[in-house]
């Protein structure tokens, strides 16, 4: 069962959430329990329906949950959850973009002195790489039969089984083997190279440096495995062409290590490698001004209002119900039209929205009062929030279902699940 679970979460996690998490996912006990209130408050007036069992239709609920998720943490990320923070998130700036990226996670207090760094990459953190043997890809020497072999990667075990047929050769069982791999998504991917009459299996690492206190990132092995051994040698599967390395760079002149090309600096700013730097050159890294800052902000959230709305079209022909969600948001959008026109933001057909960065950039800077001029960015922000809010809760609302039967008003009973179908769906393929 401990297996089964684990392997709901990773298809979770590769499929739905590639993104990765926020602290604006951890929740406190009282926030977990107004969440559960609001699904029983939702469900006793909710009708019985049948359930979906359309796999497309189902990606789709999973989908739009994952998708609010992101638009509520897009504005949580601009200080929307609290009036009065909304809009004063600073923004980082990196001098050289080629050398690498900053974003600002920390809070600045009024009168603080803002904070920077230089940075100087030595090196970027690499992953592992196995190359295989180069075979003739026209034979193959191992006999047909059953085979196996095993990859070990983050602390766990992951048995691969293939036949081996008569006539095949050995770049068909190669493509097969990077086939099963890729399919499998245990964050190493498989390619084969060709090289005129000879073909090899090359296998890359997703992640990068070295696990701490181990060598190498994934192994490959079949000297326990459950079918026929002998794959691993033959293919030379188990060839170490790269090794992982952490990456090496310098803050204000002191030399550190990550074992990602994507870490936190004094949780203030997060940092993505992109480029080693020339010979004695620094980046810096510091804070924007509060104009480029405020442009950065309302930028941000219209990304984000059109990645929920270019999202939900992706699905206009297969999901009829769909339709009413981007009319629901372009509903929202089109009642500030005419506010946002005025700084350079614009509606477009399909519902997304356009930035003249000129004009909204003449607009900060002619502004005498701040709050004044954008305070129907705070009322826009604050329906987005409350909408996406509602879709994470119940994305079952907008999947086309066909219901059974309505409740009796004032004589019903909760039922907290029902809202929560697209949780289950994640497991149809394990139970």
């Amino acid at each position: 069962m401990g297996a089964i679970l684990t392997n709901v979460y990773n298809t979770y996690l590769t499929t739905y959430a590639p993104k990765g998490l926020t602290r604006y996912d951890t929740h406190k006990k009282s926030e977990l329990r107004n969440i559960y209130d609001s699904i029983i408050k939702l469900n006793k007036e909710s009708p019985w329906y049948l359930p979906t069992t359309s796999k497309e239709t189902q990606r789709y609920a999973v989908e739009l949950k994952e998708n609010a998720r992101d638009l509520h943490n897009t504005i949580a990320h601009l200080g929307g959850l609290e009036e009065e923070g909304l809009f004063s998130k600073k923004s980082a700036y990196s001098s050289d973009e080629e050398i690498a990226t900053a974003t600002y996670i920390g809070t600045k207090a009024p009168g603080d002195a803002d904070p920077s760094f230089q940075l100087e990459v030595k090196s970027l953190a690499t992953p592992q790489e196995n190359m295989g043997l180069f075979l003739n890809d026209d034979s193959i020497s191992l006999e047909p039969g059953n085979y196996s072999f095993d990859v070990a990667i983050n602390d766990m075990n992951y048995e691969f089984q293939f036949a081996i047929s008569e006539g095949e050769t050995n770049r068909d069982v190669q493509h097969r083997l990077a086939r099963l791999i890729n399919n499998a998504d245990i964050r190493i991917k498989a390619s084969v190279i060709e090289d005129n009459s000879l073909s090899a299996l090359r296998l890359t690492s997703e992640a990068t440096g070295l696990p701490h206190g181990k060598s190498q990132i994934f192994k490959v092995s079949d000297t326990r495995t459950s079918k026929q051994s002998g794959t691993v040698d033959y293919f030379g599967l188990d060839y170490v062409s790269h090794k992982p390395t952490n990456a090496q760079f310098l803050i204000n002149g002191e030399n550190r290590s990550s074992a990602s090309n994507h870490f936190t600096v004094g949780k203030l700013f997060e940092v993505e490698l992109k480029n080693i730097s020339p010979e004695g050159s620094n980046t810096q890294i510091g804070l924007k001004t509060d104009m480029d800052s405020l442009t950065d902000n309302v930028i941000q959230l219209v990304n984000g209002y059109n990645d929920f709305v270019k999202a939900a079209s992706t699905y206009l022909d297969s999901q009829y119900r769909s339709k009413q969600l981007i009319r629901e948001f372009k509903g929202i959008a089109s009642h500030y039209r005419n506010s946002f026109e005025s700084m350079g933001v614009n509606m477009t057909e399909d519902g997304t929205m356009t930035i003249d960065k000129d004009l909204l950039q003449k607009t900060t800077a002619e502004s005498t009062d701040i709050k004044e001029t954008f305070h129907y960015l705070k009322s826009f922000s604050s329906s987005l929030l409350q909408k996406s809010n509602q879709v994470s809760l119940n994305p079952m609302d907008y999947v086309d279902k066909k219901i059974v039967a309505y409740k009796n008003p004032g004589h019903n009973f909760a039922s907290p699940y029902t809202t929560s179908a697209y949780s289950g769906m994640m497991f149809n393929s394990y139970c």
